[in-house]
């Protein structure tokens, strides 16, 4: 039985920089990333069936991705090995403007992924797609996968949701908008966040944003305030969904467990602000440790921060 949700993108190894210890020296916790992977993962943890597609190499951070995958209920079925290419790594650095990331993913298996690789059947059996700019972003024919993958969940009736994840670093503003948007106008929900959306579509305020989006085709908008929370924005309406206040050490994964935890409260049914507040608590909590992927809570610990004070 396919997953209610599959998540389309590029995994990664993770070293993800730690504080200084007594001694001065910096240490790197070897973890995994990805933002769709996170987000697989996300969703996994609220409760939500997740699968993930891709190629990843038969190296070492491959194989660590599976075994990953496989403890987190993250269905692998969908997932190549490439003999050929390696699997992607990036780095975590942090300084007091907060966190950058350098990436090593030239010619991974994620980025000789091709349309004919996309499992068009597995899509039809899901109830939901999630790929992202980044899922685009890596290679040409990545892209086109992802415009295939899109189409075939349109054709079969399937929801399709999308995340801007931006990276100026892997294509220029103009492709990347051209791009962008051409896919979340045949999305069913759309992510982006205020700081990708200000470059992406030259507007600066977030209901002008909102409404852009809106105006693309796409029925429902999730504009990420950061700490602020999220702006939701529907034809008939906006709400702005206060963000939860935390201790915050690292905000790697906190777009991307936002967009997982979201997912899995949308597929099951819940009204599209009650999934909002549900993942701006889990994304808060997802900033309160280190790497992309360990912080992200599960159900239990969201629905407790849910029933604390505000």
């Amino acid at each position: 039985m396919m997953p209610d949700i599959l998540c389309m993108g590029e995994p990664m190894l993770e070293l993800n920089q730690q504080p200084p210890g007594p001694d001065g020296r910096v240490l790197y916790l070897e973890g995994f990333g990805g933002d769709t992977s996170n987000a697989a993962i996300a969703a996994s943890r609220s409760g939500a069936s997740a699968g993930y597609v891709t190629a990843i190499g038969t190296d070492r951070p491959g194989d660590g991705l599976m075994a990953l995958w496989g403890r987190e209920g993250v269905s692998t079925e969908t997932v190549l090995r490439n003999p050929d290419a390696p699997t992607g790594m990036y780095v975590v650095t942090h300084d007091e403007r907060g966190h950058d990331f350098t990436f090593y993913r030239t010619a991974s298996a994620a980025s000789r992924y091709r349309p004919e690789d996309v499992p068009e059947a597995a899509i039809r059996a899901a109830r939901l797609l999630h790929v992202s700019g980044i899922s685009q972003a890596i290679s040409a024919s990545a892209c086109d996968a992802v415009f295939h993958a899109i189409g075939t969940a349109k054709a079969a009736g399937i929801r399709v949701s999308y995340d801007t994840n931006l990276r100026l670093r892997l294509w220029p503003a103009a492709r990347a908008a051209a791009v962008i948007h051409g896919a979340i106008a045949s999305a069913d929900v759309a992510l982006p966040s205020l700081e990708d959306a200000r470059v992406l579509t030259g507007l600066g305020a977030p209901e002008a944003i909102a409404d852009f989006y809106l105006r693309l085709g796409c029925p429902l908008v999730l504009l990420k305030l950061g700490a602020e929370g999220v702006l939701v924005a529907r034809p008939e309406g906006r709400v702005l969904v206060p963000g939860r206040k935390v201790r915050a050490v690292d905000a790697t994964g906190a777009g991307d467990t936002f967009a997982g935890a979201f997912l899995a409260r949308f597929v099951e049914g819940a009204d599209p602000l009650e999934a909002a507040r549900y993942a701006n608590a889990a994304a808060a909590l997802s900033t309160t440790g280190y790497g992309a992927v360990a912080p992200i809570p599960r159900r239990s610990e969201v629905e407790a921060l849910l029933a604390g004070p505000d």
